[in-house]
């Protein structure tokens, strides 16, 4: 074991404050990273304060890790000491489910194990997260980074980038389909960053006139005022596929109406109140709703490669570990564009 530095969660009223904890040794098969970004995801802010009920304190969170190797064990083949490399919402599963043989990680039949909170398969105690120094993962849960991006801006696409990527490809959105994207926010912006480099007509939904220029900046050739009944109905039973980002409460039925006949939409968002359906939004157009979350290791990957190869990252505002109260409360009042991006280094500067 060795002494890691971060910042974490000890109860739900309390801010997220510098914490020292330990780090097992890598085994063979594990590679240990210095942390360079981590980005910040709203599920940190809802696992910190225990808004899902789940949280076992003391937490470090951070799911969305891009690293630099500073050391590998004797078996590990794919890395080596100074390659640039990241870690995403999952670190281990149980690698034998029918889920993980097809390379769905993220839907394990035993459960994986999550980045952060979630229990370690080695320590028997809980996985702490990317608010750290540095982290420690089996080599099948790590993924290699091009040095061609921006590095504070590639950190978002380990969560908020697979999290859009992952249903776009399953439900295989591509040239000649007209496609929503329901919330210009974390998710959001990827879901149209993505959408468009798919090469389909992407119309964003938002309840914000002031996003409509960064809509279309993003990459959106429509952009709809979800308030406003006219320019929704100018769209009815247009849409092939409509991905909703947006993790409040809100109408699924009249985003249902904008459907064609065997239309989907899929919900990424998680809005902490249950949502109702009306059954006839569905059944008259044979319409399909549902869930998508984060994507397996080689999905991931995968998209990692693309957003290299088209030079697409999160739009991101880097901040120090310091200054993440304030990102938690501005991320609140979506005061934030669009993602905020831990710069670790300033890890050396926080109190101790």
């Amino acid at each position: 074991m060795y002494m890691c530095t971060g910042y974490a969660a000890q109860a739900a009223d309390q801010p997220v404050s510098p914490f020292t904890f330990e780090r097992r040794d890598p085994t063979e098969e594990d590679v240990q990273i210095d942390i360079l970004y981590c980005g910040v995801c709203h599920s940190d802010l809802h696992v910190a304060r225990n808004e899902w009920h789940f949280t076992t304190y003391p937490v470090v969170p951070g799911h969305e890790i891009v690293g630099r190797v500073r050391k590998v064990g004797s078996s590990v083949t794919r890395f080596k000491e100074g390659d640039l490399v990241g870690v995403g919402c999952l670190v281990d599963s149980c690698r034998t489910c029918s889920s993980c043989v097809e390379g769905l990680e993220q839907y394990c039949e035993n459960g994986a194990t999550q980045t952060y909170n979630s229990p370690d398969r080695h320590t028997g105690g809980l996985t702490y997260g990317g608010y750290s120094g540095s982290v420690v993962v089996y080599e099948g849960f790590v993924l290699k980074i091009s040095d061609k991006l921006e590095l504070s801006g590639v950190a978002p696409l380990l969560c908020a980038g697979i999290t859009t990527w992952s249903p776009l490809r399953h439900w295989n959105v591509g040239p000649g389909q007209k496609v929503g994207i329901v919330g210009l926010g974390g998710l959001g912006h990827m879901g149209v960053k993505f959408a468009r480099a798919f090469g389909a007509h992407v119309v964003l939904f938002t309840t914000s006139p002031s996003k409509i220029e960064d809509g279309l900046r993003l990459g959106a050739h429509e952009v709809v005022v979800s308030k406003n009944e006219d320019e929704m109905k100018a769209h009815a039973g247009s849409l092939d596929f409509i991905l909703d980002c947006v993790s409040a409460k809100h109408d699924i039925d009249s985003y249902l109406a904008l459907l064609k006949r065997d239309g989907s939409m899929v919900l990424v968002g998680a809005p902490e109140e249950p949502m109702s359906v009306a059954s006839f939004s569905l059944i008259p157009g044979r319409k399909t709703l549902a869930g998508s979350m984060i994507g397996g290791i080689a999905e991931t990957q995968e998209m990692l490669d693309f957003c290299a190869e088209h030079n697409i990252t999160s739009d991101v505002e880097v901040i120090n570990i310091q200054d993440i109260e304030t990102a938690y409360a501005r991320m609140l009042k979506s005061d934030v564009k669009y993602r905020f991006s831990i710069d670790m280094a300033s890890l050396e500067k926080a109190p101790a």
